[in-house]
């Protein structure tokens, strides 16, 4: 479903992706992880558009995407939760999830679907005329998936879903990412807390600095020595 080849991408002069390669097949959870400033969520940018890659490509669904606008990666079925949340703080939970509509046109399919939402997040239709500002740190993470969905992505992008959350909310975000992805959502996960990401990956890449450092299923990652001593916190 996604190819990502020999992906370079550039801040200025810093090389921020030197050469990573990954894919993603159609109804899997792939995980990104690795440290802070290794390039996770400049690989999830470069995919939706955000970003250009110096050099390589990324194809989806056949397509290569890299001189696609990020308005048209969307309509073309890649949505990204972005890291730290940017909801609308000034409008509603109701007109945020209106925004992530914002492709579709047919008005009874939109108030469906924020019917839907409602019913997976409980807790935004007691906010439904709350402002997206004044919610908590868990209601923003659950109205930016929310919103998110809206768009009936084939291929979800998350960003550091879990960050900020108290442990309990993040039980809670990553049985909400699995019964997305049961829903026939594919999942492109980074994620800081790798003992998550790696529990409900199908497969997952290590990133540092720049480069694709090791591979493999979520499982054997979560067994792996050297994953355990750099990113589990384990001996």
């Amino acid at each position: 479903m996604l190819k990502v080849e020999d992906l370079h991408v550039y801040y200025g002069a810093i090389h921020a992706l030197q050469g990573i390669n990954f894919e993603l097949e159609k109804g899997e959870i792939v995980a990104l992880i690795g440290a802070n400033g290794a390039g996770k969520s400049t690989s999830l940018n470069t995919v939706s558009g955000l970003l250009r890659p110096a050099q390589g490509s990324v194809t989806f669904n056949g397509e290569v995407l890299n001189k696609v606008p990020a308005q048209q990666i969307v309509r073309k079925g890649i949505i990204q939760v972005p890291e730290g949340r940017k909801i609308f703080g000034r409008m509603t939970v109701w007109e945020n999830l209106e925004m992530g509509a914002f492709i579709g046109s047919d008005r009874a399919v939109i108030l469906q679907d924020i019917d839907s939402a409602f019913s997976r997040f409980p807790r935004l239709k007691e906010r439904r005329n709350q402002l997206g500002g004044t919610l908590s740190g868990g209601e923003q993470q659950m109205l930016a998936i929310a919103r998110g969905l809206m768009a009936h992505p084939d291929l979800l992008l998350l960003d550091e879903p879990s960050m900020g959350l108290s442990p309990l909310l993040v039980e809670q975000i990553f049985d909400i990412i699995q019964d997305i992805n049961e829903q026939g959502t594919s999942i492109l996960l980074v994620e800081q807390n790798a003992q998550m990401a790696l529990a409900i990956a199908d497969r997952a890449y290590v990133l540092e600095t720049g480069k694709i450092v090791m591979k493999g299923s979520g499982d054997d990652l979560l067994e792996d020595q050297s994953v355990i001593e750099a990113y589990l916190g384990g001996h």
